[in-house]
């Protein structure tokens, strides 16, 4: 489904202070150059696919010091895409084996998709910081119940959406898709861990009343609560609609050049990213 245009994500000054000065140290007009960047979004996508910038994004330990996360990621997801149309392949992991897959034309046609892109950049970003939450929800006629969570817990989110009336639940959505998708792209590992043990196989024991999370799980609902998401008047109103039924329709694609980024940009980077 083709989307519709988006905003571009917005560079701030010390984005393209940190664009001019690693792609381009020796020119002198530097004040000209970012004039161009900010007007221009072909010679902006190419000061942020340049080769220097990414070699510094890898070899910078306080990159982001210098530049936003959002900014971060879209220089990692448009690196992503033309990596993967270079290699021609992806792995599917099962737990004995790696497959070679040939779907990288169907991956990077997804990210030259520009809202989806911005969106999934955002999005990363959103991750390096979570917070925990205790609001008071009322039940019924004087009947308050305080509720805790954080926003990386979707258990804790579904249950918080059912307390909420509908105008408040397009966030909620939204969050707990990105969650399933955040996790099954950048910590595949993890999920799969956190489910069964790694030697014997065997699904761990329940987390309290609730049962483990398996990755399947976390697909079906990922792509469940992007459809809510777009199906939601919110979404129609900040132009998202078809973002989130892209993401819902092609989650498993969308999945692919996350897990790229984890295995070769920030393999030994995601703890300290996302905490």
């Amino acid at each position: 489904m083709p989307l519709q245009e988006s905003k571009k994500i917005r560079l701030t000054d010390r984005d393209l202070k940190f664009l001019v000065e690693t792609a381009s140290p020796g020119v002198s007009d530097k004040a000209h150059l970012i004039r161009i960047i900010r007007e221009d979004e072909d010679f902006r996508n190419s000061f942020i696919g340049d080769e220097k910038v990414f070699r510094k994004l890898m070899d910078d330990e306080e990159v982001l010091l210098k530049i936003s996360p959002t900014l971060y990621f879209e220089i990692l997801l448009r690196r992503a895409a033309r990596d993967l149309s270079a290699i021609g392949y992806t792995l599917e992991k099962t737990l004995t084996m790696s497959i070679p897959v040939f779907d990288t034309a169907d991956l990077t046609a997804l990210l030259k998709q520009e809202s989806l892109l911005v969106y999934l950049a955002d999005m990363l970003s959103s991750f390096t910081r979570i917070e925990s939450y205790a609001v008071s929800v009322r039940v019924r006629g004087g009947l308050w119940r305080k509720f805790r969570f954080n926003d990386l817990d979707i258990r804790s989110l579904m249950g918080f959406c059912e307390l909420v009336e509908d105008p408040f639940r397009f966030g909620l959505y939204k969050r707990i898709a990105d969650i399933c998708l955040f996790m099954l792209g950048l910590f595949p590992e993890h999920v799969e861990r956190s489910y069964r043990y790694p030697l014997s196989g065997k699904v761990r024991p329940k987390v309290g009343s609730s049962p483990r999370i398996n990755p399947e799980e976390y697909e079906k609902e990922g792509r469940r609560f992007y459809k809510m998401a777009a199906e939601h008047e919110s979404a129609r109103q900040l132009e998202l609609t078809n973002v989130f039924q892209a993401l819902h329709e092609n989650f498993q694609k969308a999945k692919k050049p996350l897990n790229f980024i984890a295995e070769h940009y920030l393999k030994y980077r995601r703890q300290i990213l996302f905490g």
